[in-house]
């Protein structure tokens, strides 16, 4: 449950606020806001930036939001005053204007039939959901201090063209990809991870030798496996239960048991054997000299050194109101990693 504040612009011109409950908890989920501002203020809008919150662990409490409308409505409180300089380390998607451009951005590649939903927006990505005809595709935007998500993808796809979706059109920090069948796997089932590990760990295989991304400065030993591309997020809720792996941005190059100790620490324990098994049959496949036991033993630790960096560099490039998001998170990892017996 969320208590919303909507600060509506208009061309960046404060013209009113309202107030409002959304069931959805989660802040960067913004799809449920611009319906309700939407459908009781007659206009089209787009959720710029959270303003501050109430909330904690990105969810709950009051939240305000920086809402853009494509003209000023009826209905808006008016008896506050509220300013919107520009901050440096400002998105283009949360400044005005920059949710629109993405969404005409892709409509030069597609012909949408229908009105342009906004998904999501914080301070790692915006998302939009577009019908077309009988299908939808989907917009998204990325800071430039992940991997650009578009090159990634490609990657990936010049070996296993099935494990990645379908791209429609890319640029640096903005990518159009069609929808990818199925649920998102937060809780995978047997048959999930039998089929996604093992394809991941070919493709990995497949895409080792010389950095093409870089790397987060975070050593494994190797125990005979080679460095490669590594999601850099391989939990389960970024699979599809189609196959997809998706959301490739936080992708850098290092040790593949990174991905394999990710996926651990999102799954339940007794789900831990299995994928165990199934990443470390799957090397063994490909590296039978190798230790993959062994190296995962000393990922369970370096994982959270990996994700202390990664907290930190989204907290040296965001603006201000939005750090909440990540404060505290690079302690946090930290003290896990403490924590991990090797």
């Amino acid at each position: 449950m969320r208590e919303v504040k909507a600060l509506v612009t208009v061309g960046g011109r404060y013209v009113g606020s309202t107030a409002f409950t959304v069931d959805s908890p989660w802040w960067n989920d913004v799809e449920p806001v611009t319906e309700h501002l939407d459908r009781a203020l007659g206009v089209t809008t787009a959720v710029l930036r959270l303003v501050s919150t109430t909330g904690e662990g990105g969810r709950d409490g009051e939240v305000v939001y920086q809402v853009e409308a494509d003209r000023v409505p009826a209905g808006l409180s008016t008896g506050e005053h509220h300013e919107f300089p520009d901050a440096p380390k400002r998105l283009p998607w949360a400044r005005p204007g920059g949710p629109a451009e993405l969404v005409a951005w892709a409509d030069r590649h597609v012909s949408r039939t229908g009105k342009a939903v906004q998904v999501k927006t914080w301070n790692l990505s915006c998302l939009y959901r577009l019908p077309v005809g009988r299908a939808v595709v989907w917009a998204k935007a990325t800071p430039p201090f992940m991997a650009d998500e578009g090159r990634v993808v490609g990657m990936v796809a010049e070996v296993d063209p099935t494990l990645v979706p379908e791209v429609l059109a890319a640029e640096p920090g903005r990518l159009l990809m069609a929808d990818a069948p199925g649920r998102d796997c937060w809780h995978p089932t047997e048959d999930e991870i039998t089929r996604v590990v093992p394809r991941w760990v070919a493709a990995q295989a497949a895409l080792a030798g010389p950095p093409r991304l870089r790397a987060h400065g975070v050593e494994v030993p190797a125990h005979g496996l080679p460095d490669t591309l590594l999601h850099g997020d391989f939990h389960p809720g970024n699979w599809r239960s189609g196959g997809v792996v998706l959301d490739w941005a936080d992708a850098h190059w290092g040790h593949p048991a990174l991905d394999a100790a990710r996926l651990l620490g999102f799954t339940a324990p007794e789900a831990h054997a299995l994928i165990e098994r199934v990443w470390t049959q799957a090397w063994l496949e490909h590296r039978p000299d190798s230790d993959p036991a062994g190296a995962l033993r000393h990922a369970r630790r370096a994982v959270h050194l990996v994700g202390a960096r990664i907290y930190q560099e989204f907290l040296d490039n965001i603006e201000d109101s939005e750090r909440v998001y990540h404060e505290g998170d690079p302690e946090a990892e930290l003290a896990r990693a403490q924590s991990v017996v090797v």
